[in-house]
This record gives C-alpha cells, sequence and structure tokens, in this order.
C-alpha cells in the first residue's frame, strides 16, 4: 500500500496570509534597525556632550597707573644719642627728667669725682715741686757759666748743668700736662645735652655710683632724641624694589590715629637686597613739629607705586602651575582651549600682574580644571567681569 498524500493547491486566501506575514516581518525588521541607528546617534550626541567642558571666562583687566602697597614700618628719631658717663664717681644730682625739653648745651646731670679730686691734687703738687726743681736748675746752670768765664770748672761740667736745667723744664711740661689732662677729664662730671631735643630714658639717680664705659654691662645715663622730624624704616620685598625711586612719597597712619594720615617722603634706601629676607631697606622722612608722633612705634606705611605700562591684571584662580612654565587657558574662537605662557609680575594675593602672554582681548578661563590641555572643546556659560 503506498502513502502518497494527494497535492492540495493553495488558495488565494492562504497565499495572501502568506505575503501579510512577510511584509509584517520586513516591516518590523526596517523599525528595529531604524530604532538600533536612532540609539547609536543619541549615545554619540551624550558622549559628545560629555565631552564638552562648560567653563566661565574673563577678560584680562589693564592694571592701574599706581599700585598701593601696605607695609609695616618702624618710627625713630631723627637723631639720638646715648650717653654714658666719662668718669667714675657717683652721681651728684640730676636735672633734666624724662620728657623733658633741652637745648644744646643744657646741664642734665653732675657727678662727683673723689678720686679723681685727689688725683689732681696730686699732680698739682708734683707739678710745684718740678717748678722747684727747674728753678734750682736753672740758677745752677747760671753759677756754672759765670765760673766757666774765669776757667774755674770744665766746660763738660757746665753742660752738664745746663742740660740738667733743661730736663727738669721738660719735666715741668709734662707735669702740667698732666694736670690740664685730670681738669679735661673732669669737667666730664658735667652731662649735658648734645643737641637740641627731649629727654627719653633716664637710668640713673643721686648717690648712684657711676662707672666709665659704654661697653654691654654698662647701662646708659640719658638719652637725648631730636623728634621734630622722624626716621621710617620699611623693608619693601624684592618684586617692588624697581619702583622705589627718588620723589617717592608715602602715608603713614598708626593704630592709636586709624583717621590721620601723614606724609612721608623717600629720604634713601640701602641700595641692596637682603640676602635673608630679600627686602630692600627704605628710609623716610616725617615733619613732626608739634611731637604729636612717637619714636619707636609701629606704622602702616602705604605707597602708591606706579606700573609699568601695558600690564595686564588677572585673578589668581586663572593660572596653571605646568613643568613647561606659568600658564593660563585661554578659549578660541572654535571654542576650543589654547594654553598661552605668561611671564607673571607682581603677586597681588587675589590677583596678579601678567607682564608678556597675554592680550587684554583674550578670554581666560577661570579656575580652569588641571587636566585641561589644548584643543579641549568648551561651552562658556558666564563672562565674568574682571
Amino acid at each position: 500500500m503506498s502513502n502518497e498524500y494527494p497535492h492540495v493547491p493553495f488558495s488565494g486566501r492562504a497565499r495572501l496570509g502568506l505575503m501579510i506575514l512577510i511584509a509584517a516581518a520586513v516591516v518590523v525588521a526596517v523599525l528595529g534597525i531604524m530604532g538600533r541607528l536612532h540609539h547609536d546617534k543619541s549615545l554619540k550626541k551624550v558622549a559628545d556632550a560629555r565631552d564638552v567642558v562648560s567653563v566661565k571666562v574673563i577678560n584680562p583687566s589693564p592694571a592701574p597707573a599706581t599700585q598701593s602697597l601696605e607695609l609695616p614700618g618702624n618710627v625713630m628719631p631723627w637723631i639720638e644719642a646715648v650717653i654714658y658717663s666719662q668718669v667714675n664717681g657717683y652721681l651728684k644730682m640730676w636735672y633734666t627728667d624724662i620728657g623733658a625739653d633741652v637745648k644744646k648745651g643744657q646741664l642734665m646731670a653732675t657727678i662727683d669725682t673723689p678720686e679723681l679730686d685727689q688725683q689732681i691734687q696730686r699732680a698739682q703738687s708734683d707739678l710745684v715741686t718740678a717748678k722747684a726743681r727747674l728753678e734750682l736748675a736753672n740758677i745752677t746752670a747760671a753759677r756754672w757759666l759765670n765760673l766757666l768765664s774765669s776757667d774755674s770748672v770744665s766746660r763738660q761740667e757746665v753742660d752738664e748743668k745746663v742740660q740738667g736745667a733743661k730736663a727738669q723744664q721738660a719735666l715741668v711740661d709734662a707735669a702740667a700736662a698732666n694736670v690740664q689732662s685730670l681738669k679735661a677729664e673732669q669737667a666730664f662730671n658735667h652731662l649735658v645735652a648734645p643737641f637740641d631735643g627731649v629727654v627719653t630714658v633716664r637710668n640713673t639717680d643721686i648717690g648712684m655710683l657711676i662707672s666709665t664705659g659704654s661697653n654691654a654691662n654698662t647701662v646708659p645715663l640719658f638719652r637725648v632724641a631730636d623728634v621734630s622730624k622722624l626716621r621710617v624704616y620699611v623693608d619693601v620685598p624684592q618684586n617692588f624694589a624697581s619702583a622705589i625711586q627718588p620723589g617717592l612719597t608715602a602715608q603713614i597712619t598708626f593704630p592709636d590715629r586709624p583717621n590721620e594720615h601723614f606724609p612721608a617722603h623717600l629720604l634713601s634706601t640701602s641700595e641692596a637686597i637682603h640676602a635673608t629676607s630679600r627686602t630692600l631697606t627704605v628710609e623716610l622722612e616725617v615733619d613732626n613739629p608739634n611731637k604729636d608722633l612717637l619714636p619707636g612705634a609701629y606704622t602702616d606705611v602705604n605707597f602708591e607705586l606706579p606700573v609699568r605700562v601695558n600690564t595686564l591684571v588677572v585673578p589668581s584662580t586663572t593660572l596653571l602651575f605646568r613643568k613647561n612654565g606659568l600658564e593660563v587657558a585661554t578659549v578660541g574662537p572654535d571654542h576650543r582651549v589654547l594654553l598661552k605662557s605668561v611671564v607673571m609680575g607682581k603677586d597681588m594675593g587675589k590677583s596678579v600682574e601678567i607682564r608678556s602672554g597675554l592680550q587684554a582681548s583674550d578670554l581666560v578661563i577661570d579656575s580652569p580644571s588641571d587636566s585641561v590641555a589644548n584643543g579641549d572643546k568648551v561651552d562658556v556659560v558666564e563672562r565674568k567681569q574682571p
């Protein structure tokens, strides 16, 4: 028996159903491909968006014609003298206390010098003795000269007497010089003011033992200062040293006079940078006719220093410290990063001077990422005022 099945031809409805199924499969396939392509395109846009960094930019601002610089200063008298004693003794009396105005040559104190007084008495006695011996030597020489005329004595003996008188004259001169020296030393028992000024220190009192000298173990008796003008000393950092030029002026203020400003004029500089502090010592002159300002005080000194031409200023936050040196990141017209090497001038804390490497029209990125590189795509979201 054979298992053959009879051939049944497709009907028109069956063929139509098959064609619909095939068409549906094609549509599903096309839609899937188009969806995948759209998804890939969206992913690419997201990836591209992730590569663009949003930044804030700023234009460099021109540096002002002058720049303020405030530094601490020390106020010193115009002239100051530390007075020591040149004789040993005991203080007999002082006549000027601290704060007293004194004139040049005015008596400030007297010192009892008992030992020196005794030395002068002995020296005067030695002088009297030397003069008496000289008188005797002169008489003797004159007599021997008379005897020589009658050939009663030899020329040798006469010469000895004459020369002895001359030697005695030398002893008289030496004794007189010793007396004068001791009297000159005794004159220092009067301490006088060396110039017009004010007494700022008195370290002695009546009856105190006075020793000569000015070594570290000897306390000065008085200090006298001329405060009609004052000197102000300021240490200027090396970065600003070149701006300290003749004719420069400054304004000084004091903690106890916060609302008062006093003009000061450049007097001189040390003309050298101190190796330890890298500063230049500057000396200023301040008039003080009413003695309102006190020497030894602390003061704030404000300079208005000239700034070199074509200098730009940018925030310190724009700087990048790289192996190639100091750089800033700028944004080009194609919205891509361009790193520029710059030369920095004065550091003013929140801002710095840029002497070369930038143009005023450059768009400088503020607070750039440490990883920023040339060619990075950026999106400017804010333009800050300098």
